[in-house]
């Protein structure tokens, strides 16, 4: 059989300069450049509009400068183009949650969570905003799966102890609390000293015990 006298397909131009504005935006992004970063993935967009990762990068850089409302938007179209965006579905939580909707934001995370079940961060924060909604039970439940997950998960931990603390479940408070200062005493043992929820706790010898275990790292 002779071979195809068919030319290559042209160099997309086009597409590489979407590519090089979003790596741009990505070295824009981690070093705190933010409005930068955001005119780089818009770019990207522009020249390439079906770009996923651009519109989620982009809206990641958005949810930094407290754009809530525009982050959603730029998760949206990412969503739009790649539903199974698990990281997109995340961070759309994560700017619903900071606009105060709740019940939006866990839907998100439900999301994440059906595309990638294995994702800790994702269960995290579902547990914050359950509890942010007085489900308690929701909050713990879902807080146990990201430990599950993540075993020296320590911010879920400290959760953990705070719920129970304001619910007066004493010891369950102190055994999470010691989990989470184990994990890292500096952050939680300082955390636990000013957190109101252990305003009931500041008596408590065992408690006073695990600050003073903690003091040596703060």
């Amino acid at each position: 059989m002779p071979p195809s006298d068919r030319p290559l397909s042209p160099f997309s131009a086009s597409n590489f300069g979407a590519e090089a504005y979003f790596q741009q935006g990505i070295k824009l992004s981690k070093i705190g450049q933010y409005e930068a970063a955001i005119a780089s993935f818009s770019k990207a967009v522009e020249i390439q509009p079906d770009f996923a990762e651009a519109w989620n990068d982009r809206g990641i850089a958005l949810n930094d400068l407290d754009q809530y409302e525009a982050a959603v938007h730029s998760y949206d179209r990412a969503i739009a183009l790649q539903p199974d965006l698990h990281q997109a579905w995340y961070n759309r939580g994560i700017a619903l949650g900071n606009l105060g909707d709740y019940e939006a934001a866990i839907a998100s995370w439900d999301k994440a969570i059906a595309l990638n079940s294995n994702f800790a961060e994702a269960w995290f924060n579902r547990g914050c905003a359950m509890g942010n909604l007085e489900h308690y039970n929701g909050a713990i439940a879902s807080w146990d799966k990201a430990i599950a997950l993540k075993p020296d998960y320590a911010a879920a931990w400290f959760s953990k102890a705070c719920i129970y603390a304001v619910q007066s479940e004493v010891e369950l408070a102190l055994t999470n609390l010691k989990s989470a200062i184990d994990c890292n005493p500096a952050v939680y043992g300082r955390s636990a000293r000013t957190n109101p929820a252990f305003a009931g706790l500041r008596q408590d010898a065992r408690f006073l015990d695990l600050l003073e275990n903690a003091s040596g790292f703060v």
